[in-house]
């Protein structure tokens, strides 16, 4: 990291539309929570701001924020309004700023998944810079999110533009996920007048109909990234670039791979609350008990000496590959003695392959639909191994908090199951998991069967796992890669 770039206290605006634990559907969450946590605890002025949804309303303390009560603004042909609560962070003073209006996130759920979520983000995004306006708070850099929030690069420079407290505020857009993109239908958007300047859009996508809200914060934000590096290359091929391809090969320059951090104050095996025993490099015996526990908390066979049990922690959904389980598994299981435990929800084509397959195997599999976050750090601590066969892994967490519990990761090297597993030689005893290349049961029944036969080999299996074990993905290491690109962004390619 270039020493030129002079240290500072930095003015940080992070806005996503999760913040764990307030809304959570996936890592983004997570991510925004524990990056804004590390930013605060390093002095930085950090102010977090999340749509008010009804569910963070029912849950969580909140503190109505005095002056930004009834803030009123316009939002293309109407008037708007919204109020600011105050939420903190758990483990930490850092506050949450919650964008409280009804009409727009009362509902039911995080996202509608229909064409009201283009207003209600385009809604939020304005209403960030309304309120850092009355705060007189000019950031020295504005931290975007995913589609959710990548229109605010667009609005400063045109709606926002005349503002001088703005006059020297850059703006950094992390791709959390390149699949989800914010497409719409362009003419209730400009028919409600919601862009000043619709000449600065994508003219071909308007021709067409359309607004791609992710396209519009690549072409306008001043920095990218995301969150690792093989996916910020992956992300500039057709394989994986989901159309947008040539347009981060443009901005190639400007586009940035962090892996993402892993909070082990929440997920380190020596202090998990959650486990029936804790455990550590130096005594692993804990594992074990929480192995016992796991099997006898889901139904499943005890097991007697060196036994494998696989865990799965996922969404159930294409981009996970867990297609390819369905070849390798009832082959195993038929031919040895092993035990596999499942918890996620998602596509119902997949959910009743997995009950398909626990009814195959009863007494060996178990399939919990659903999440359980409980049951996630049991499943972490009891298995042997743990399954991530991804099509593609923006960057995942579950392989990192797999190798901080001993729990070896099988997965293919994709995205930031590349930058984070390496995979294990036997002969010299070097690396923290088992990976395989090509997306095909072919490639993953390898790499299983690797997997396990190594396992019946106690002592090398023990320092797999202790490989594993002393890696450290932590905030401490990957957050200041942040606090670089800030400055990078501020003192101007």
């Amino acid at each position: 990291m270039p020493a030129s770039i002079p240290e500072k206290r930095l003015k940080l605006c992070l806005l996503a539309s999760e913040i764990a634990p307030f809304a959570k559907t996936g890592g983004l969450a997570d991510v925004s929570a524990a990056l804004g946590r590390f930013l605060h605890e390093r002095q930085h002025d950090v102010r977090l701001f999340l749509p008010l949804y009804r569910r963070v309303r029912a849950q969580h303390t909140l503190t109505p924020v005095e002056g930004l009560q009834e803030i009123g603004f316009r939002l293309g042909d109407r008037l708007v309004g919204c109020s600011v609560w105050r939420a903190q962070l758990p483990g930490s003073d850092c506050a949450v700023y919650c964008i409280d209006n009804r009409e727009m996130f009362d509902g039911d759920s995080l996202y509608t998944g229909g064409r009201h979520d283009a207003l209600r983000f385009l809604f939020f995004c304005r209403a960030v810079l309304e309120i850092c306006q009355r705060m007189g708070f000019g950031p020295d850099v504005f931290h975007c999110n995913d589609w959710h929030t990548a229109m605010l690069p667009l609005l400063l420079k045109t709606d926002y533009a005349w503002d001088r407290l703005f006059h020297h505020s850059k703006t950094l857009l992390s791709i959390h996920n390149l699949g989800y993109q914010g497409l719409f239908s362009a003419e209730p958007l400009l028919a409600r007048g919601l862009f000043s300047q619709p000449g600065l859009l994508h003219q071909e996508d308007l021709a067409a109909g359309r607004i791609n809200f992710l396209k519009t914060g690549i072409l306008f934000a001043t920095g990218l990234s995301t969150v690792s590096r093989t996916y910020a290359r992956e992300i500039q091929t057709a394989e994986y670039g989901v159309g947008l391809e040539g347009y981060l090969r443009l901005r190639d320059q400007d586009l940035y791979g962090i892996v993402n951090g892993v909070d082990y104050g929440d997920w380190d095996p020596a202090h998990d609350k959650l486990l029936p025993a804790r455990y550590g490099p130096e005594d692993l015996q804990g594992k074990r008990i929480c192995r016992d526990r796991l099997l006898q908390q889901m139904g499943l066979r005890a097991v007697h000496g060196r036994v494998p049990v696989l865990g799965v922690v996922t969404r159930l959904t294409p981009q996970k590959g867990l297609s390819l389980l369905f070849e390798p598994l009832p082959r195993f299981l038929r031919s040895r003695d092993m035990r596999v435990v499942v918890l996620g929800s998602g596509a119902a084509s997949l959910e009743q392959d997995f009950r398909d397959l626990q009814g195959m195997f009863p007494g060996r599999v178990c399939y919990y639909q659903g999440y359980n976050n409980k049951l996630a750090h049991w499943i972490e601590a009891g298995s042997d191994i743990f399954l991530m066969p991804s099509l593609y892994e923006p960057c995942g967490l579950n392989q990192m908090y797999s190798l901080r519990y001993g729990t070896v990761p099988v997965v293919r090297r994709t995205g930031g199951l590349a930058d984070t597993v390496e995979h294990f030689q036997a002969r010299t005893r070097q690396g923290t998991g088992f990976v395989f290349e090509h997306f095909n049961s072919q490639g993953l029944t390898w790499a299983l069967g690797t997997a396990l036969e190594v396992f019946r080999f106690e002592n090398i299996w023990h320092k797999l796992m202790l490989n594993g074990m002393r890696q450290d993905f932590s905030w401490q290491r990957q957050g200041p890669r942040y606090e670089w690109l800030y400055k990078k962004l501020m003192a101007g390619r």
